[in-house]
């Protein structure tokens, strides 16, 4: 009789977190040092979303390649190795990082590197969290990140008084390296890997397993709303800063406290990512989504209107947007492993984060273009040149709901078959 396998031991999916939030510090590190780049560097907008777009074109890259490894070498192996060498390129753009193509070319290699604490985390959770509590496991993992993403711009912050952005870039990095470093523990108390020799990818080949994920139709719909998803979110992520240091007037006293109010507003995500894994638990993925989706559009398209609103209130709206936008990227993870089979699960995500981060390279330079026509337009000081910027980030999540609407009614035909 064949014994069950035997549980992961007592507090993995904390050191996960932990590991994860460290090294994910440097995601969005270039944002909070972003109005002083362009100060110093005198680049337009346009350039300076570039190299924000530069990130998430490595970024996809690195997804799509150490899923595919994953399924074919085990993401335990996976994770370790990619996590150290992503500590490294994050430090390279810290120092090295002296221009705006020298930063276009290392921040995007830094991007590049990025990917091993992400697909193949999100594999290690599906594989050691139940599916009853699955949800809430992804959405721990995500708000661990955003708590990176909000230390890390607390970080810039505590420096940008003085103008040492790049001190601030060298804690950052700093902090991947500690987040490699734990790691080790984290896979010593989780299930162990299965065999490479016994992974479906394996016996039925990378090409097949692409083919078989492209096929299914649930995955896909759920795929394309993450894409826009994803356009929506990395759009926000990278322009926040500067915007809330230019509601507050640019002036060096008040770009600390702009930083430090949209590191804030990170940190007010956290909550929407663990509330909306744990609410899809409950009350179904689709369902989740499509609430989340609907309310934070809402938002792209109110949020440049508030531009001349006191800093305080707005750096509150920026909170909810932040909350609101954040809430269904982990039940965009979890509903993929519900309808994926384990053994290309890997493959799945590779897709995934093709599509999405895709859209995600393409919104913060479009969101640069808009500005930049709406500033030309109607000058540097006006609300309309916002107002377009914002729009844009709307406009290209349209058609989430409609997605969302989709994968609900073939994921619900696939069960009752």
């Amino acid at each position: 009789m064949r014994c069950a396998e035997p549980g992961p031991a007592r507090g993995w999916l904390a050191l996960l977190c932990a590991s994860r939030l460290l090294q994910a510090m440097v995601v969005t590190a270039y944002s909070g040092v972003l109005p002083f780049m362009m100060a110093d560097w005198h680049m337009t907008a346009a350039q300076a979303g570039s190299i924000q777009s530069a990130w998430h074109i490595g970024y996809m890259s690195s997804l799509f390649a150490v899923g595919l490894l994953a399924d074919r070498y085990g993401p335990h192996r996976v994770f370790f190795i990619g996590s150290a060498i992503s500590a490294c390129s994050a430090l390279a753009f810290a120092i090295f990082a002296h221009s705006h193509l020298s930063a276009l070319l290392l921040y995007g290699l830094a991007g590049l590197c990025a990917g091993a604490s992400y697909t193949p985390g999100l594999q290690l959770l599906a594989r050691n969290a139940e599916p009853a509590v699955r949800g809430r496991a992804m959405g721990l993992f995500l708000g661990a990140a955003s708590t990176g993403y909000a230390l890390s711009l607390a970080v810039v912050a505590a420096f940008s008084h003085a103008q040492q952005w790049r001190l601030g870039l060298l804690v950052a990095a700093g902090c991947t390296f500690a987040g490699a470093l734990l790691t080790v523990p984290a896979l010593r108390r989780m299930r162990p890997p299965v065999p490479p020799a016994g992974m479906g990818a394996a016996r039925e080949g990378i090409w097949q397993a692409l083919a078989e994920t492209v096929r299914d139709k649930p995955a896909m719909a759920g795929n394309w709303a993450y894409a826009f998803h994803c356009w929506e979110l990395m759009a926000l992520w990278a322009w926040l800063p500067a915007y809330l240091v230019a509601s507050a007037g640019g002036a060096a006293p008040w770009q600390g406290a702009g930083i430090a109010l949209a590191a804030f507003a990170h940190l007010a995500s956290v909550f929407g990512s663990i509330g909306g894994g744990a609410a899809s638990d409950r009350f179904g993925r689709a369902r989740i989504m499509m609430a989340a989706t609907l309310m934070s559009l809402c938002m792209s398209f109110a949020f440049g209107w508030m531009w001349t609103w006191p800093l305080w209130l707005l750096a509150a709206m920026a909170a909810i947007y932040n909350l609101l936008a954040i809430a269904d990227s982990s039940v965009y993870s979890t509903a993929l492993a519900d309808v994926v089979a384990p053994h290309r699960l890997g493959v799945a995500y590779s897709v995934r984060s093709v599509m999405g981060f895709g859209a995600g390279a393409l919104s913060p330079w479009v969101f640069g273009l808009a500005l930049d026509w709406g500033q030309t337009r109607f000058g540097l000081g006006s609300t309309h040149s916002w107002v377009a910027a914002w729009s844009s980030v709307g406009l290209g999540a349209l058609l989430g709901p409609w997605m969302i609407v989709r994968f609900g009614r073939l994921e619900r035909a696939r069960r009752v078959r």
